[in-house]
């Protein structure tokens, strides 16, 4: 990196915006419109994800503000009755009347949609917000919220009541010393009907991720609600180095140095952490102004192309590959964990969503940057790179060798189907639309199964015993795997990076397994193979698991098929004496009908859809259950034991 590049991330990364922040600065797209009446197209949903939604707006803002160089802690605080509260100690909202709307500047971020400092104002240099619709949102969807501005040796004080409505204009209330803003609000439970009760882990979850991601800045997240509160203090100095660190605190890593890059390029700031640790599955995650960019883009694209040309280039050199051999770009990624982070000045995002980078720029920044210092990183350390290289090129020979067993995983004919190890007994339909697979643990149950179905769409794939623990595995035992084989097979999609999820031949695949530990542990191995290796099935809201009953409760002619113990109580007591109670130890032990129709019928059944909420916290998850490391499983194991049923 020269002189001027490392002045320019100095400048960046120390130097406030120089710009005003007052009330001039707060430019009006448009009003505040039927935010109430369609929450979900600004917040997601209105369910405990849109719940949680509002405090990161808010949260965002005071980090915009961090970012901009005025701010260095942030406090979130959820206080008794679930009402949130925000610190900052930045510059203060504006205070002074904004011509347009002819109110004060305050007022104006919380009422209109679209008001604030990120639209070309200069305000702020980068901004997680996209749309500045953030607080405003937040207070239309608040039974009430205040908002406290420390300015100028004056404290200003607004509340808004009724979604939105003030009840008075912004007001100077006292004197103070202090500097930055306060907002509290409560969700309104006429639009979170659901819940309003806030997760201490999911905020704690996102809030030391952003920590991680901006170096320096203190966040505090306090929760009230307990006699006893609970406060946690999070301030990475490190930044992104310490993100991969934490996230391979679970494996053992191959290298002690955390490989580090930064580097600017017209306002661009892209910085990159890496480290390879022992493991076969890659963790790489990318993030835009602090928004995890799931999807990847742009950023993931040009770290890609860099990480594949360097390590070629060197291991070429070094003379550890021959001079027209290739490794591949999977190869080159095997065990490593990567953070990617751009601070980009205008985003540009695909979909509303915000999860995939689109800025056609940042592929080469990125990886002009990652491939310059990476280079030089090989060149300084040479130990390091032969171990990388190493590694990489043990992966591209395992992968040479699982090419072969992955061809008996591609499906040349439906002819094949009779000779799967799996017994697959297909469905009639070929309309993957209204198609299911029941993948069904043991011969006893298939058999049920395979009787009670419906033969028009649903499949049945019974598994003999329990499947390979892939985060323990190389691709060529995985692909090795009979039982995987069988599914894969079955399912018509590929696996991987080869994967194409439009062939996938069912668009519900259902794990149906027995109500007991082994049942529990053979779910757990096929939900850690499919999202390590058929994810999109996952994303794509195509994997589901049967919920059969417990207990079947009979008295005289009439029956009733309960799937809790404390269901099963309530019907107990509503059917007065001389109940007879069967407990279901395992599937086998229903005949066909019943199968059918407590747990297969469409009409009665009842199935949990599989989702990615977070896929940094689900790989963390994971990790720490199927991983090789025992200690965090067994502290797991030791605070969740309270929540254990051991009757299952």
């Amino acid at each position: 990196m020269d002189e001027n590049q490392l002045k320019e991330i100095e400048e960046m990364e120390n130097i406030k915006v120089d710009h005003s922040y007052t009330a001039d600065d707060i430019q009006v797209l448009e009003g505040l419109e039927a935010v109430r009446k369609r929450p979900g197209m600004y917040i997601g949903s209105t369910s405990e994800r849109g719940l949680h939604h509002l405090v990161w707006e808010i949260v965002d803002n005071s980090i915009d503000e961090a970012l901009a160089g005025f701010a260095t802690d942030i406090e979130i605080t959820i206080e008794k009755d679930n009402i949130i509260r925000v610190v900052d100690n930045g510059r203060g909202m504006p205070t002074g009347i904004v011509e347009k709307t002819g109110i004060s500047g305050v007022e104006t971020i919380f009422t209109v949609l679209h008001a604030g400092g990120k639209f070309g104002g200069g305000a702020y240099k980068v901004s997680g917000g996209l749309h500045g619709v953030g607080a405003s949102v937040v207070n239309a969807l608040s039974e009430w919220l205040e908002v406290t501005v420390y300015q100028n040796g004056k404290t200003h004080f607004l509340r808004f009541e009724d979604g939105g409505k003030p009840a008075a204009p912004l007001k100077i209330i006292g004197d103070s010393e202090r500097h930055g803003s306060m907002v509290r609000f409560k969700a309104d439970p006429t639009i979170f009907q659901e819940t309003q009760v806030y997760d201490f882990e999911t905020l704690n979850v996102r809030i030391r991720q952003l920590a991680f991601l901006n170096k320096g800045i203190k966040l505090v997240l306090t929760d009230e609600r307990e006699e006893e509160p609970k406060r946690i203090e999070y301030k990475y100095d490190g930044g992104i180095q310490e993100y991969v660190a934490y996230l391979n605190k679970n494996k053992a890593p191959l290298h002690e140095q955390i490989v580090y890059v930064e580097g600017v390029e017209n306002g661009i700031l892209a910085e990159i952490a890496m480290q390879y640790n022992d493991g076969y599955i890659p963790n790489i995650y990318s993030f835009c102004n602090n928004i995890n960019t799931a999807e990847g883009g742009t950023h993931e694209d040009g770290f890609r192309l860099a990480l594949s040309r360097t390590v070629n280039a060197y291991a070429r050199e070094a003379g550890m590959i021959k001079k027209d051999e290739t490794l591949a770009g999977e190869d080159c990624r095997e065990g490593l964990t990567a953070i990617i982070s751009v601070k980009h000045p205008d985003p540009q995002y695909e979909g509303q969503t915000k999860t995939k980078l689109g800025n056609s720029e940042v592929r080469k920044i990125v990886s002009s940057i990652l491939g310059e210092q990476l280079e030089r990183f090989f060149l300084e350390n040479p130990e390091t790179a032969k171990i990388i290289i190493d590694k990489c090129i043990l992966a591209s020979k395992a992968r040479m060798a699982a090419k072969k067993a992955r061809e008996l995983t591609r499906r040349k004919s439906a002819l094949e189907i009779s000779s799967l190890p799996g017994k697959l007994a297909d469905c009639s339909s070929k309309d993957a639309s209204e198609c299911e697979i029941y993948i069904v643990e043991g011969d006893s149950a298939g058999g049920s199964a395979k009787q009670g179905r419906n033969s028009k769409f649903q499949a049945i794939l019974p598994l003999r015993g329990k499947i390979l623990n892939v985060e323990k595995a190389r691709l060529q035992r995985i692909f090795e795997n009979n039982e995987i084989r069988s599914m894969v097979t079955a399912f018509g999609c590929g696996i991987g990076e080869e994967m194409d999820i439009s062939k996938l031949r069912y668009h519900k695949i259902i794990i149906m397994t027995d109500a007991d530990v082994d049942g529990a542990h053979i779910c757990t191995l096929m939900l850690t193979f499919f999202y390590r290796f058929l994810r999109p099935i996952i994303e794509g809201g195509y994997v589901y698991i049967a919920m059969p009953p417990l207990f079947k409760l009979q008295k005289g002619t009439k029956v009733e098929y309960v799937y809790t113990e404390s269901e099963r109580d309530e019907k107990l007591a509503a059917m007065g004496d001389n109940v007879g109670i069967q407990r279901y130890k395992g599937l086998g032990e229903m005949n066909p009908e019943q199968l059918w129709e407590t747990t297969m019928d469409p009409a009665f059944r009842t199935l949990k859809q599989v989702n990615i909420e977070d896929a940094i916290k689900a790989d963390e998850v994971f990790e720490m259950l199927m991983g090789e490391d025992v200690e965090p499983r067994r502290q797991f194991i030791q605070e969740n034991a309270e929540y254990a049923n051991l009757d299952i």
